[in-house]
């Protein structure tokens, strides 16, 4: 018989994970029995329920706003997310950006965000 808790132990970090694909690892790596860091930087309310979802299914999780382009707000993910889970063993690196522009009209603000994100 196999386990549905083969991650029982294990601490995830999922960034961009109040939505779409981030969303559905997360839940995933929760239902498996990790606890999970929700990483946000706009939608609070989504990365919420996908917290109270991952509780739902027996698993630790916690929420938290970062913008992952900015080095300063990914250390203190990491930090907060050790203080409180006490390590981080599984990252999954998640968040995309796009922007819905010719390249060329892209301008270099813009440009350097995408880059910084994805």
């Amino acid at each position: 018989m196999t386990s549905t808790r083969a991650l029982q132990g294990q601490i995830a970090l999922v960034t961009g994970a109040n939505s779409g694909i981030g969303r559905g690892i997360a839940l995933a790596l929760g239902a498996a029995g990790a606890d999970v860091v929700v990483n946000y930087r706009d939608g609070e309310d989504a990365a919420m329920e996908v917290v109270r979802q991952i509780a739902q299914s027996g698993s630790r999780a916690l929420a938290h706003r970062a913008d992952v382009s900015r080095e300063p707000e990914v250390k203190e993910l990491f930090q907060r997310s050790v203080e409180h889970f006490g390590t981080v063993d599984i990252l999954v690196n998640n968040a995309g950006l796009q922007r819905d522009a010719a390249f060329e009209n892209l301008s270099l603000e813009q440009w350097n965000t995408v880059i910084g994100v994805n």
